[in-house]
């Protein structure tokens, strides 16, 4: 067999995982894997015009597909561009392939041009972290890279490639297996069959999805333990969709935002099953005093969870899917009249608080995109009040069709995630945004512009870095200080400037304006301008569930 260099044998390793889609930008470091991937027929290339963008856009084709995905940057500043990409991932446990060039060997450690150790500076925050010494040694890094960011908890892992590595000569005899995900955790069965009797003997459970749920592909199976058990269900943000916002067991989302009969319900019951969750702060609020009075049975596929944040009386480490599947023939087919009763009450008495529906309100503008998108989208979301926003307003009914940067809660995650997950699977996909986040990578609508994605982009305007104003407003004195815009760009004109479609949305044109630019395939921007609303309830950090500030949801600030 004839040699062939390290970026060309890397370039046909990353095939053999059957990757499609790379995004990144070349520089000096990684120019050969570069010129290794403009001749692959199989891998199609995003430029995109800024790494984080590129680590964003392959978190949106690894969310929508359930699949590693790949990024590339150059070293030095593409690579630490990456960082916040590759935390992102670790926090929402996304399984994220991140391949950076490297300064050559013979100059690591000399401060180099465009030097800068991204192994070490990724070490805390990847999964696992790989320097490629030798083109030899790719033939097992890259295979290892896409077994452990995809088994177990999914997550980031980085592989730096010294540009010497990528120019070495190497001939290939034997081809090594794909990466492919570990076997699941054997099933506990003395674990199982306690769970299973816990559940049986309850008078008030409570189901709780969170993302494992999803990534596992239990949606269906939950359910099916829900209706058996007639357990109610809450979802955590990540979780959304899992049971169908619409469904008669759903509560709807916990936290701190949550719902606040969801929050009640929760302080009442006498069994918590938390199911691919990890008791994130935002959701359990004051952890010690979350679900004060009930057991818990605790699923993950990561071990390192299980009692870390609460103490579970049963803690199961396995893959959810295999779970549930393994408790359904335990659990006891059986109604609960009484509990139903109750939260029926704790409904009635504390009713979802209905936002002003109007076109110039967050809730009236999300609503009006769910009634005119006629394509069941994917639905992606950057962080603010829009996002809560949209979490709580949007009809959340397919699994997998709700993207969001939970975990870290980063600005700027929305229009590379978008784009990256409609091209991944062909759907429609929605953005919605804030006018800070959509300024924190507004860069990508080149991108968005170039690839022709079918991604409407709506943009809503308050004119404020909206939650932090809330937070002000609520527990600093009213203070809005360095929250507030007093200059803005025309966003409409920007996107045509990119060379987009652009409307502004106003209460006289919202039909044709949705419809035009939801039904239409290809990208849009929509420019949305909108009061603050305040997005109610809100338990202040660190206090308790049940300490929930039920402020009128239509308060402006001024």
């Amino acid at each position: 067999m004839s040699s062939i260099t390290g970026a060309e044998l890397l370039i046909r390793l990353i095939e053999r995982q059957n990757i499609r889609l790379i995004a990144g930008i070349p520089g000096g470091a990684n120019l050969p894997m570069y010129h290794a991937l403009s001749k692959s027929t199989q891998i199609r290339h995003v430029l995109t015009r800024h790494e984080q963008g590129a680590g964003f856009f392959a978190q949106g084709v690894a969310r929508a597909t359930g699949e590693p995905a790949v990024c590339f940057a150059t070293s030095g500043p593409g690579a630490t561009n990456l960082i916040t990409a590759i935390a992102d991932a670790r926090m929402d446990s996304i399984p994220l392939v991140a391949i950076t060039g490297q300064v050559p060997t013979s100059l690591i450690g000399a401060d180099a041009f465009q030097e800068v150790d991204i192994y070490g500076l990724t070490i805390p925050i990847a999964k696992h972290n790989f320097l490629a010494r030798s083109a030899e040694e790719l033939l097992d890094i890259i295979p290892q890279a896409f077994r452990i960011a995809a088994s177990g908890r999914p997550g980031p892992v980085l592989v730096d490639v010294p540009r010497d590595v990528q120019m070495e000569s190497i001939t290939v005899d034997i081809w090594p297996e794909p990466g492919r995900p570990d076997p699941s955790p054997v099933l506990d069965t003395d674990a199982m069959a306690e769970a299973a009797h816990m559940i049986n003997t309850a008078q008030r459970p409570v189901l709780c999805l969170g993302a494992g749920t999803l990534r596992s592909g239990a949606s269906h199976l939950a359910l099916q333990l829900a209706r058996k058990a007639d357990m109610p269900v809450a979802m955590t943000l990540q979780g959304l969709g899992a049971v169908a916002s619409n469904d008669p067991l759903s509560l709807g989302l916990l936290g701190m935002h949550g719902d606040v009969h969801a929050n009640y319900a929760l302080a009442e019951c006498d069994l918590f099953i938390a199911v691919g969750m990890r008791f994130d702060d935002r959701a359990t609020g004051k952890a010690t005093t979350f679900c004060p009075n009930a057991s818990i049975i605790h699923i993950d596929i990561d071990k390192g969870e299980l009692d870390k944040i609460k103490t579970a009386h049963v803690g199961i480490h396995a893959d959810v899917a295999e779970s549930i599947q393994g408790l359904l023939p335990l659990v006891r087919e059986q109604e609960r009249p009484s509990w139903r009763m109750r939260i029926a009450a704790i409904r009635q008495h504390n009713p979802p608080q209905t936002p002003i529906k109007a076109l110039d309100r967050p809730a009236g503008i999300i609503t009006a995109v769910a009634n005119t998108c006629n394509r069941n989208p994917i639905v992606v979301t950057d962080v603010g009040q829009h996002q809560m926003w949209a979490a709580k307003t949007w009809p959340h009914n397919t699994p997998g069709h709700w993207l969001t940067s939970g975990g870290l809660g980063t600005m700027g995650f929305g229009l590379p995630a978008a784009i990256g997950a409609a091209m991944a699977t062909g759907k429609k996909t929605i953005c919605f945004s804030g006018d800070g986040s959509i300024l924190m990578n507004i860069q990508e609508l080149a991108t968005l512009a170039e690839t022709g994605a079918d991604v409407t982009l709506v943009v809503l305007n308050n004119n404020a870095l909206g939650l932090v104003c809330q937070q002000q407003e609520l527990f600093f004195d009213k203070t809005l200080f360095a929250s507030t815009f007093t200059h803005q760009p025309d966003f409409t004109a920007l996107a045509s400037a990119f060379g987009l479609p652009s409307f502004t949305l106003t209460p006289n044109n919202a039909a044709t304006v949705l419809d035009l630019a939801l039904n239409t395939p290809g990208p849009a921007l929509v420019h949305a301008p909108v009061c603050v609303d305040n997005v109610y309830p809100m338990v202040p950090p660190g206090a308790d569930n049940t300490t929930m500030i039920q402020g009128d949801s239509h308060d402006r600030v001024a």
